[in-house]
């Protein structure tokens, strides 16, 4: 039974890595690549993020949840311990994005599209780019740390 609770945690793990790569590696690439304006762009990023927030905060919490068992029928370890701060981090950069990441930056574009001056879009427009240079970079850690969870649930 241990070895097959192990084993689940670490697919969950790979399939939350997985998601994590697809979308920095593929979505976002494929969103820039596309020829719509920076605010239609942030726009349907943000209905693919509250689509993709579903499948992975189930896969999240399974993943918690598998860890957790993980240790508790096969011993805690030093690598079990540094694998759930971490899935604490994930937990707070997902929060993040859900809660204030997409929706700024939604609100934001959504405010560019519907300015009346170009000079009140310019503003939006800028306040939007710096929050995206600060999401991108949560991004980046969001991988990182994804990928330390990922080796350290093959080792535990």
């Amino acid at each position: 039974m241990s070895g097959l609770l192990h084993l689940a945690h670490v697919v969950l793990a790979g399939v939350w890595l997985g998601g994590i790569v697809f979308t920095t590696a593929v979505v976002s690439p494929a969103f820039n690549a596309i020829k719509w304006s920076e605010a239609e762009r942030v726009a349907a990023r943000s209905v693919v993020g509250r689509r993709y927030a579903r499948v992975g905060g189930a896969n999240l919490g399974l993943l918690s949840l598998f860890a957790f068992l993980d240790g508790a029928l096969g011993g805690f370890g030093v690598g079990l311990y540094a694998e759930y701060a971490l899935l604490l981090v994930l937990f707070g950069l997902v929060a993040a994005h859900a809660t204030y990441f997409g929706r700024r930056l939604a609100g934001l574009a959504e405010a560019e599209r519907g300015a009346e001056s170009g000079e009140s879009a310019g503003a939006f427009a800028e306040r939007r780019r710096s929050l995206q240079k600060i999401s991108a970079r949560a991004s980046q850690v969001n991988l990182l740390v994804s990928v330390a969870v990922m080796v350290l649930a093959v080792g535990a």
